[in-house]
């Protein structure tokens, strides 16, 4: 042959017996990446891979023109019929004959041995196989390392074996017994629990009179098959071991074709099986691809284990497609194959396949004959299993239904890898991390969806573009629908079909094609569901909010509660809800459509059975919200709540206060949607219940703006009904909501109406509960002297029962009171006494508050150190139970005294974590003190502008919200940071201020505090006019 590329050995280009010289590793590898593929286009990208494998250089197509230049030197210069390399479309061809290369021409002369052979023409085989052995220069690619040689090895090491399986079955279908041990020996030491090869050497060997090795070899690969698969050898291999035992001749154990008593099913000559679906543009799932690529590449190489990745999701999430994509992009990884099977049951008429059928199917696919395969499982399982022994091939599942159903399709110790798709979880596949597949982030939903359009369509307006994939709840399957849908109406713009979308009718109506729709993806899982699953999908639709636990669900089904946790938990398993956190669970927006038009349709079951189930279910979670603010603000004056219904669940037990509050953080959106529900659906006396449960959460969780009107219809409420003490009760909740809300005005004077009210009901309990509220409003606006009157009434008459909750609580308010008054002694004694108080009866949120006002008394007193030490312990306690406004109190005053100890930059960073919580929850009056002390902290730090923009905005903020105690701290240093800017007339104007409101609400420290300064100032200022004075030249 004149010009011939060599493979089989070091690459090369000979031509009339010379050899052309390619240069470097690289351009010897391009060569060879593209002569295995001759007179057939290679795309640059898998050259690219092929070359550097995954981690290519900065400018890789350059590198690889680079590369491809000096190749098509080399063959210029070989001359002759040298072949060309061809550029096409993000391509190239090396137009050559296949023939021309070694490898390629080993492969077909192996390939027409093998036909020869099925022929029965065994000398012109045996010709063939001598001209395939005489091309094998060593071994292939030699001295070239990367992944994708190391493929093409494997894929030439499996020809050579087919070689040697055919040479050695001619010799012993000619009865060379002795001929065929040598070529079969090495085989079998390569390969130790190949079961079809050590059973044709056991006959060679027994053939040629060496019995005892034949039986030791048996032996030796039965022990080794049932050590490595767990499963018994085949059939096969005992049949030989028993003809041995009793004397059959070798040529009867040999049976029709060197196949082992009975004729092995046929194959073809060298089929390599890909049937996989076609691939499409690809978009997204970056990070998946990314891990599971990773995966099936780390154990390709490997015949120790089976490698085994899976992918679970809902149905429409793109679970197939992924894994199809991820075959297609891995074909150069498995160069034995790549097989996709179906097994899924998605007509109507069609169930999964069984083990049995799949194993046939899969079987068929390698080649064999379907009607020689035998249909005994255990048979087919070890057909199989050997057959994948030595191949690397990536067989792709598609849609299992089961464990069960996958187990006998699993390779035995193989370098195949099997990647499995299902839309449940499949935990009997032992040590396989699942990726389980949710739906697509925002940015990769709208890239989809422009994908699919075509780049012209997909540039129509962004924002209709992105309410579409919204509506479309991100779901692969469903935005793919919709793209089709606007396809085939050329006429309609993005924007149409959103309003299609936004109309009546369904969403799942309008999410369908000619061919597809989801709920027609949706009634396959669906239809796959217990009767007790079935129900609770259904229910699940009838949740007023969006996330829930199994409490919600039992009240919805009427089940027990842990048969409602198990049932949720299979519902999981077969991908038809979220868990978002643990016990914490939500439904696409989608399967809830489908789950609520299934209740609609009444088919299942009737308008009263549905309305007895969303009752329980609001019963629930006011009767569970009503155990949690008992427990959570005990301080509340409640009403008793109705007795549980006995038809609803038990809900959780809640176990303590740290407990109710997280229930009430864990359940916050649903409480809200509870709430809405009511104002729609529910009758008024529901709502006023319900909001007095939720009034405490609602307002320390900062939720004012939901509380209030709904806090003002339960007032009118109990007002029509004339029940007073509801209404004395719906007052202190609005109160509380309006002095948090820094709407002080408000809160005197509902809380007054209150305080009549009891009074007038003789009812002692409640009205010290409205003179605490009244006195918190109170003490906010200034009125010390009125509050401690109030608190010192409160507490004669507290001292006189065991109510030390209600104690401590008093004796911490005329704390606070004297420390404002500078009474530091008398504000010191009650503080102590209040701790006290909290520590008996183990009221932790009572002693962090206690804590956090003793430090401030120590911050007052001139000990920074002991203060934050205090605010320090006050923080670890409220990490436990604390509401975000109290938390976000604490962390703003221990900043404050990091500030006073020279900690400064520290202090900046916990004022930035803490001023957007405080805004969060509507608490203005904490807004403007971490306004003033930020600015308190950069006047520290030099940056005078920074401080005075900031003391602006909190002197506007307490003005607005009338909050003078903070007004007088706030104008002070307004005039401290003036002062250092050099504007004197406005630093003394806002002094006078300070002093003017320090004396009307009696705020004696802060009063003598401004006193001082200006005296001092207008020292300082007359003596330096003095001193201007004295210098005047005139």
């Amino acid at each position: 042959m004149e010009f011939e590329i060599r493979l089989l050995g070091s690459v090369e280009v000979r031509a009339a017996g010379r050899r052309s010289d390619l240069g470097s590793t690289k351009t010897r590898l391009t060569l060879a990446a593209l002569a295995a593929d001759a007179a057939r286009t290679v795309s640059v990208d898998t050259l690219i891979h092929r070359v550097w494998d995954d981690h290519p250089p900065g400018k890789a197509r350059e590198a690889l023109y680079t590369h491809i230049s000096r190749i098509r030197s080399a063959l210029r210069i070989a001359g002759g019929d040298a072949p060309a390399i061809v550029s096409r479309t993000n391509s190239y061809v090396l137009e050559a004959d296949p023939d021309r290369v070694d490898l390629r021409r080993y492969t077909s002369s192996v390939d027409q041995a093998c036909s020869l052979r099925d022929g029965g023409d065994a000398e012109a085989a045996l010709r063939l196989l001598d001209e395939a052995d005489a091309l094998w220069h060593g071994e292939p690619l030699a001295g070239i390392g990367g992944s994708w040689p190391e493929h093409l090895r494997a894929a030439a090491d499996e020809t050579a074996l087919t070689a040697a399986m055919t040479r050695a079955g001619i010799l012993l279908g000619a009865g060379r017994f002795a001929a065929a041990v040598p070529v079969l020996l090495p085989l079998a030491e390569a390969h130790p629990v190949d079961e079809a090869l050590a059973e044709r050497l056991a006959v060679a060997l027994y053939g040629s009179n060496r019995t005892a090795e034949a039986t030791r070899l048996l032996q030796r690969t039965r022990q080794r098959v049932v050590r490595d698969s767990g499963l018994d050898a085949g059939r096969g291999l005992h049949r030989v071991h028993q003809g041995i035992l009793a004397g059959t001749p070798a040529a009867v154990l040999l049976g029709e074709d060197a196949g082992m008593g009975r004729k092995r099913p046929a194959r073809s000559a060298r089929q390599v099986p890909d049937n996989l679906p076609r691939d499409v543009p690809w978009t997204g799932r970056v990070a998946e691809l990314r891990r599971l690529t990773a995966a099936l590449r780390e154990g390709r190489g490997s015949s120790d284990v089976v490698t085994v990745e899976a992918i679970h999701g809902m149905g429409g999430a793109g679970k197939s497609a992924l894994a199809i994509h991820l075959a297609h992009r891995l074909r150069d990884d498995f160069p034995a194959g790549v097989i996709f099977l179906h097994l899924g049951g998605r007509a109507a008429d069609r169930t999964p396949p069984t083990p049995t059928r799949a194993l046939r199917e899969l079987l068929r696919l390698l080649g064999l004959d379907a009607k020689q395969l035998p249909y005994d499982l255990d048979e087919l399982v070890a057909l199989w299993r050997s057959l994948a022994r030595d191949r690397r091939m990536l067989v792709l599942l598609d849609d299992a239904t089961s464990s069960a159903q996958i187990g006998p399709l699993l390779p035995g110790a193989s370098p195949t890898a099997v990647l499995v798709t299902s839309r449940r979880r499949l935990p009997g596949l032992p040590g396989v991390r699942p990726v389980s597949l949710d739906v697509l982030p925002p940015e990769d939903a709208a890239a989809l969806f422009i994908q699919r359009l075509g780049a012209r369509r997909g540039a129509e307006a962004a924002e209709d573009l992105l309410e579409v994939v919204r509506f479309c709840g991100h779901l692969p399957l469903a935005i793919e629908i919709a793209a089709a849908r606007l396809l085939a109406r050329p006429s309609w713009t993005v924007s149409d079909l959103l309003r299609q979308l936004r109309g009546g009718g369904g969403l799942l109506s309008q999410l369908r094609d000619t061919e597809r729709t989801l709920e027609h993806v949706f009634e396959w899982s669906y239809q796959e569901l217990s009767a007790d699953q079935q129900l609770a999908f259904r229910r699940i639709s009838l949740h007023v909010g969006v996330e829930f636990g199994a409490p919600a669900v039992a009240a919805l089904t009427g089940f027990p509660a842990g048969k409602a946790e198990r049932v949720l938990e299979e519902l999981l398993a077969h991908s038809l809800v979220s868990e978002l956190v643990p016990h914490r669970f939500t439904m696409h927006d989608l399967l809830r459509d489908y789950a609520r038009t299934l209740v609609e349709s009444g088919d299942f079951e009737s308008e009263g059975d549905v309305r007895q189930a969303v009752r329980r279910l609001v019963d629930h979670y006011v009767r569970t919200a009503d155990q949690a603010d008992r427990l959570a603000y005990p301080f509340r004056s409640r009403m008793n709540a109705d007795a549980p219904d006995p038809a609803i669940p038990a809900g959780p037990e809640i176990a303590d206060a740290h407990a109710a509050e997280q229930w009430l953080i864990a359940e916050s959106a649903n409480l809200l949607d509870i709430l809405n529900w009511l104002v729609n659906h529910g009758t008024e006396s529901q709502l006023a219940v319900c909001v007095h449960v939720l009034a405490g959460f609602l307002d320390m969780e900062g939720h004012l703006a939901a509380a209030e009107p709904l806090l003002r219809r339960a007032v009118a409420y109990w007002s029509a009904a004339g029940d007073d003490a509801g209404r004395a009760r719906a007052l202190l909740d609005l109160c509380a909501v309006h002095t948090h809300g820094s709407r002080y005005g408000e809160a005197i004077a509902v809380a007054h109406e209150a305080l009549d009210i009891a009074r007038s009901l003789a009812d002692r309990e409640l009205e010290i509960e409205c003179i605490h509220q009244l006195s918190i409003a109170l003490w906010q606006t200034g009125e010390y002297t009125l509050v401690r009157s109030l608190q010192k009434e409160s507490l004669r008459f507290l001292l006189q029962t065991n109510d030390l909750l209600r104690i401590g609580r008093s004796r911490n308010m005329l704390g606070i009171v004297h420390l404002h008054m500078a009474e530091n002694d008398k504000a010191l004694d009650h503080f102590t006494a209040a701790l006290a108080d909290f520590a008996k009866i183990g009221d932790e949120r009572g002693r962090y508050s206690a804590l956090n006002n003793l430090a401030e008394y120590w911050r007052k007193n001139g000990n920074p150190e002991a203060a934050e030490r205090a605010y320090r312990e006050a923080v670890i306690i409220s990490e436990g139970l604390g509401n975000r406004r109290d938390k976000a109190t604490l962390h703003m005053n221990l900043a404050s005294v990091l500030d006073e100890l020279g900690k400064t930059e520290e202090a900046l960073v916990l004022y930035g974590r803490v001023l957007p919580v405080l805004r969060g929850v509507g608490d203005r009056r904490g807004e403007a003190i971490a306004l003033h002390r930020i600015g308190r902290a950069y006047r520290t730090a030099g940056r005078a502008e920074e401080a005075l923009r900031q003391h602006v905005a909190a002197l506007e903020l307490t003005r607005l919200i009338q909050a003078a105690g903070e007004e007088v701290d706030v104008l002070y240093d307004l005039a401290l940071a003036e002062r250092d800017l050099g504007r004197t007339a406005q630093a003394f104007a806002h002094l006078e201020q300070s002093l003017g409101v320090s004396r009307r609400i009696g705020a004696l420290v802060e009063e003598a505090r401004a006193a001082g300064a200006l005296t001092e100032w207008g020292r300082e200022r007359r003596g330096d006019r003095d001193a201007s004075i004295r210098s005047d030249p005139r």
